[in-house]
C-alpha cells in the first residue's frame, strides 16, 4: 500500500500544497475550499513510480490527512475525481472502520474509477458478502480485478458459484467472459 510520504515525495516540490496543508491545519474548515484546487494547482498527471496514483489525487490525499473528521462531508460534495481521492485516502488517514457507508454508496454507482477505489486497501472493511457484490460488479462493468484489494484471499466458494452463474449467462448469450474473472472462477473451481 501506498504511503503518505511516498506521495509527498512523489508530488516534488509545491509552494502552494505546502500552504494547504498548512492553512489546514491551522484550521480544519479550510479543507472545503482547497480540495477542489488540488487538480488546476498540482495537475493531473500520471505519478511516476507510483501505478494507479495521479498528482491531483495525492495532493488531496495529502491535505484529507491534515483533516480526517472531514472525510464524509469531503465525499459527499464532492465530484467524481474528488471522490476517488477520498476514497483512495480512507486507509491512510486513520478512518477505522467509520467510512464504510462511504464505499457502500461508491459501489452503487456506476462509475468504473469510484467502484475500483471503494475496493482498494480500505475494502478490508467490507463485509464478505457486500465485498463480492462489489467484485462482481467490478466484472460486470469491465474493471480489471487486479485494482480488487486482497482478491485472492477473500475470494471463496459463494464468489465462485456467484461467477459460474454469469459465466454460463454470458457464454449463453454468445458474449465474453471476461479473462481474469475466468482466470479467477478457474482457479477457485481448482482447474
Amino acid at each position: 500500500m501506498t504511503t503518505l510520504p511516498e506521495l509527498r515525495d512523489a508530488l516534488g516540490p509545491n509552494a502552494w500544497l505546502d500552504e494547504a496543508i498548512e492553512r489546514i491545519r491551522r484550521h480544519p474548515a479550510a479543507l472545503a475550499g482547497l480540495f477542489p484546487a488540488a487538480g488546476r494547482r498540482c495537475g493531473r498527471v500520471p505519478l511516476p513510480g507510483l501505478p494507479g496514483w495521479t498528482s491531483d489525487e495525492a495532493a488531496r490525499v495529502l491535505m484529507l490527512a491534515e483533516a480526517p473528521a472531514e472525510v464524509e462531508p469531503t465525499y459527499r460534495y464532492g465530484d467524481g475525481d474528488e471522490k476517488r481521492a477520498v476514497l483512495k485516502a480512507l486507509p491512510l488517514v486513520a478512518a477505522g472502520d467509520t467510512a464504510v457507508a462511504l464505499l457502500a454508496d461508491a459501489l452503487r454507482t456506476n462509475d468504473p474509477r469510484l467502484v475500483a477505489a471503494a475496493l482498494g486497501p480500505y475494502a478490508v472493511h467490507l463485509d464478505q458478502a457486500a465485498w463480492r457484490q462489489g467484485l462482481l460488479k467490478c466484472v460486470f462493468m469491465g474493471v480489471p480485478l487486479a485494482a480488487v484489494h486482497g482478491v485472492r484471499e477473500r475470494a471463496d466458494a459463494e464468489l465462485a458459484e456467484m461467477l459460474s452463474a454469469f459465466a454460463k449467462e454470458r457464454t449463453a448469450a454468445g458474449r465474453e467472459v471476461p479473462a481474469d474473472a475466468r482466470e479467477l472462477l478457474d482457479q477457485l473451481m481448482g482447474a
